[in-house]
């Protein structure tokens, strides 16, 4: 592509603002863009007021396009900031306040149905907001296009509705920019799933405008779809998307661009097996805090599995997960396998605080840890001396050299700590216990960690951070002490957390309904050897996807440590086949058809 006279803004209301997915998808995409475009790349998002993000760096260098349109901007009267996104790349950045817009938010309004038909006559706070920022993007592109401004074709690629109000304006007043939208997942798809049996089978049939006025989204399903309809160019992240946005947003898409990830930002070398080793320690701090004040397990001979994302029951797959591994827990009952499997459920719901007993016996935990090493350093260092004196050269009672002391302390402690309640299937005070989905599920099927289960669950209604008390670890840090990941999911466009485990060197499960687990089907033959297992959801009823799932986990309970080495190195090898350096080739293709029919304008 000849890039030296193009100019690329990229739109997006994550970009500095980590409320999605799509943060994941900008952030770890923009190396790669800052190498094909260079310094002809900038993106711009919101800026809300008084939470200026910490990732965004102010430049005092306006001598570029980019910079030009911001001080025009700045004369209209609007807050405009410019400068970079302090992310790997460091690629150029615009944050525009959209507040002052409220005051003549109707007239937006007005102009939105009178010229494009789009309603948003009723009251969505969301709505409002993006219609606001779109408003302003739309006014800035407006200075970007002026002559005075840069003589450069420009392109704008606008992700998701609630960017999209631009689009139609910037056709309507043939504007000389190109522009491509980009869908990640469709409004309607959403609602529908969560909500429809067997929803890819009924959605040929689906009428749009009836679903989303039954589920008060019309605004935004009509701001999709006029964004698509008038874009240059159309894209979303999969083949399995693609035929849902023919039906629910009314265009196929021009161009199929799947999600990379930064590998870089993972990458370990020779390091990844033994930083799985150092993690696991760390997780298995945790597992002794919650377990063994009950009963104990062979931390050497357990298996760490996990699940995580947005709490979506359905979509994300969390009904499917709790039914196989109810199935896992009694087939490895049933053929005496000596092996535990603890699963983490990790999602974000409404919680008071972390459960205090879990707290409680976390500590109690770490003051039998404290007191032992005491007691080691006592003996150790009277085990020494009595043995360079000792003329008998007999082997020194070590009881005699632990202070009555220490001894006292530890009887204690173990008293305080052991007792006979079953460990909590759930490591917080959730604030609607009674109603949520997963802990009902859990208590219908009778995973409440029983001593004789030889699956345990920890469902922890919060993200991982280092700041949690429980683990102390970062996500990423996380991902890697685990086994194996676990995201069959029912509706997912593409997928992050699998692609997440790939890239630390961890097996993982997805399904044939999310994008990734589509991709890695037509794109990477025997999945499986490269530690991707993929649960047939598409044509499969539920029961069968439950027990499918079930015999992938028990195969995996049987795999010996050797065998899991292998598989790891494999998934770690295998991970360059999803980074952003291979995959942005389909955004190239989505910007080549711009270019090209910059070309046929030009010879016109």
């Amino acid at each position: 592509m000849q890039l030296e006279k193009k100019l690329l803004v990229e739109i997006a209301w994550e970009v500095c603002n980590q409320v999605g997915g799509i943060y994941t998808v900008i952030r770890s995409k923009a190396p790669a863009m800052v190498d094909i475009w260079g310094d002809n790349y900038c993106l711009i998002g919101p800026m809300f007021p008084g939470k200026m993000p910490a990732e965004f760096e102010p430049t005092d260098k306006y001598n570029d396009a980019f910079g030009r349109a911001v001080l025009k901007m700045q004369k209209l009267g609007f807050e405009v900031h410019y400068g970079y996104w302090l992310v790997s790349g460091k690629p150029k950045v615009i944050l525009i306040n959209f507040a002052p817009i409220y005051s003549r938010l109707h007239e937006v309004k007005y102009f939105l149905w009178e010229n494009h038909k789009i309603d948003t006559s009723s009251f969505d706070e969301l709505v409002d907001q993006t219609i606001a920022f779109g408003e302003t993007v739309k006014q800035l592109l407006e200075q970007l296009a002026q002559p005075g401004t840069t003589t450069k074709k420009i392109h704008a690629h606008f992700h998701e509705w609630m960017v999209g109000t631009p689009i139609a304006h910037i056709k309507k007043n043939a504007l000389p920019i190109k522009t491509v939208f980009t869908t990640h997942a469709t409004q309607l798809g959403r609602y529908l799933a969560t909500t429809t049996p067997r929803f890819y089978d009924i959605l040929p049939g689906v009428n749009w405008e009836k679903e989303a006025r039954r589920f008060n989204c019309l605004s935004k399903v009509l701001i999709e779809r006029s964004a698509a309809q008038n874009a240059d160019v159309f894209t979303t992240v999969s083949e399995i998307t693609g035929s849902e946005c023919e039906i629910l947003i009314g265009r196929k898409p021009d161009v199929i661009t799947p999600n990379g990830i930064n590998i870089e930002r993972f990458v370990a070398l020779h390091e990844f097996q033994n930083l799985h080793v150092e993690y696991k320690q760390k997780i298995n701090q945790f597992v002794m805090g919650h377990f063994f004040h009950n009963y104990s397990f062979d931390l050497e001979n357990t298996l760490y599995f996990f699940t995580s994302g947005r709490f979506e029951y359905v979509n994300k797959g969390f009904d499917l997960t709790i039914d196989a591994i109810d199935r896992l827990n009694k087939k490895m009952k049933k053929s005496g396998i000596d092996v535990t499997v603890v699963l983490f459920i990790i999602t974000k719901q409404e919680y008071h605080s972390i459960n205090s007993k879990v707290l409680h016996s976390r500590a109690l935990m770490e003051e039998v840890r404290d007191t032992c090493t005491a007691i080691r350093k006592q003996v150790g260092d009277k085990l020494f001396l009595a043995s360079a004196y000792n003329p008998d050269q007999k082997m020194p009672a070590l009881n005699d050299f632990v202070d009555d002391y220490w001894k006292l302390r530890l009887r204690r402690t173990l008293l305080s700590w052991k007792n006979d309640e079953l460990p909590y299937i759930v490591t917080h005070d959730l604030v609607d216990n009674h109603n949520d989905q997963i802990v009902n599920h859990l208590r219908r099927v009778n995973m409440v960690n029983e001593k004789n289960d030889r699956v345990k669950i920890v469902y922890h209604p919060d993200f991982i951070s280092p700041t949690n008390p429980l683990f102390g670890l970062e996500y990423h840090q996380f991902i890697r002490g685990c086994h194996l990941g676990v995201f069959p999911s029912y509706y997912e466009p593409w997928g992050y957390t699998p692609l997440e485990c790939i890239a630390s060197g961890i097996p993982t499960v997805t399904s044939d309904l999310s994008g990734f687990g589509d991709y890695v089907l037509s794109n990477l033959p025997s999945e499986e050897s490269h530690g991707i297992y993929i649960v047939r959801r598409r044509h499969n009823d539920y029961t069968k996807a439950a027990e499918s799932l079930a015999n992938m986990l028990f195969s995996f309970v049987q795999l010996t440590r050797r065998e899991r080495i292998s598989q790891r190195n494999m998934v770690e090898s295998s991970s360059e086949n999803f980074d952003w350096k291979y995959l942005v080739k389909y955004y190239r293709d989505a910007y080549q058809l711009i270019i090209e029919d910059d070309s046929v304008t030009e010879e016109i």
